[in-house]
């Protein structure tokens, strides 16, 4: 009779169990559907900001605005959801003075994802190519954030007449991580399931600072917040950023001994804190002043602020840029 009673509460408890495993992946699937059903709503709702051209059979977004003798041409940073409106208020700031133009690679805000690697040699063609195609005439300004340090160094050397200059923001060069002893991120693959299975818009839910830009109140517009959560919810972390992610080491190896023509002028902004020396004798800014030190009107500045200084400091980089463009003007 024990015997009996104890087998109907395991019984019990495995119905139990199983119901709570169903309720789950019911609770999923529901979130799945309604996840990509949101995303079709929004992604009519808000359309491509600037142009979309062909690239490689696939779209890539261009965002131009304002007009001057100096085309600058903004690259984001690694993983950055949704560029065009990242750069939101250093694109207000340099459009006074100059034609800008944000090229969003493949991954990134309102461009198709691509099946091709993301080596430095393709991502480069691919920006060369959405520029010609969009009709935006060089030589280029190319002013890189983070990772993108690395596509306009290899840019810079490729096709050294259709750049008139680099202007970083506290870019990743190749020596960089040697530099430092360490190496380039690395990202599984698997992350690449967050956009598709909704994991990324339960997280823009939950916790929408974690990836909105660190900025003062009313710096972006509540609309381009709006719009940057959304389409993070749509194509955060997605194959491309990991394959990217992946390939830095591969391109950091090709590039090692690269460096910027001397012919070629480059700025870098930094943050202050990169000032400070570690244990070893060294810092970011004592490795950029190395980097600089091919070229005769190279420049270093430091700004207070963080890794994303466009953010923060747009109006002190603004007014930078167009001191150090007087030279070659």
């Amino acid at each position: 009779m024990e015997k009996i009673i104890k087998t109907k509460k395991k019984f019990r408890l495995w119905i139990v169990l199983r119901n709570i495993l169903l309720g789950i992946v019911a609770a999923l699937v529901l979130w799945f559907i309604f996840s990509n059903v949101m995303t079709t709503y929004e992604q009519k709702k808000y359309p491509a900001i600037g142009q979309l051209v062909e690239v490689d059979g696939k779209s890539m977004h261009v965002y131009t605005k304002g007009d001057g003798d100096n085309t600058i041409v903004l690259l984001s940073g690694l993983g950055t959801a949704a560029p065009v409106l990242d750069f939101e208020p250093l694109i207000d700031e340099l459009a006074k003075n100059n034609k800008v133009v944000v090229v969003e690679s493949f991954g990134y805000g309102w461009s198709d994802i691509t099946d091709k690697e993301r080596t430095v040699e393709n991502m480069v063609e691919e920006i060369r190519t959405a520029l010609k195609e969009s009709n935006i005439e060089g030589p280029y300004i190319l002013m890189p954030h983070s990772i993108s340090g690395i596509y306009s160094m290899y840019y810079a050397n490729k096709y050294p007449d259709e750049v008139r200059a680099v202007i970083g923001i506290d870019p990743t060069l190749p020596k960089q991580f040697d530099y430092r002893g360490d190496s380039a991120p690395t990202l599984p693959k698997l992350i690449g399931l967050a956009a598709p299975t909704g994991i990324t818009r339960l997280v823009s839910y939950l916790s929408p600072d974690l990836f909105l830009p660190s900025a003062e109140e009313d710096t972006y517009s509540v609309e381009n917040l709006k719009m940057f959560k959304t389409i993070f919810a749509w194509n955060g972390y997605n194959k491309n950023v990991i394959n990217e992610t992946n390939e830095i080491q591969h391109s950091i190896d090709k590039m090692f001994d690269m460096t910027f023509p001397s012919d070629i002028p480059v700025m870098i902004f930094t943050p202050e804190e990169n000032k400070l020396i570690n244990e070893d004798g060294k810092s970011k800014v004592i490795y950029y002043q190395a980097q600089l030190s091919y070229g005769s009107s190279n420049k270093l500045v430091t700004l207070e602020g963080g890794h994303s200084l466009h953010q923060t400091r747009y109006k002190e980089m603004s007014k930078y840029v167009n001191e150090f463009t007087e030279i070659f003007k």
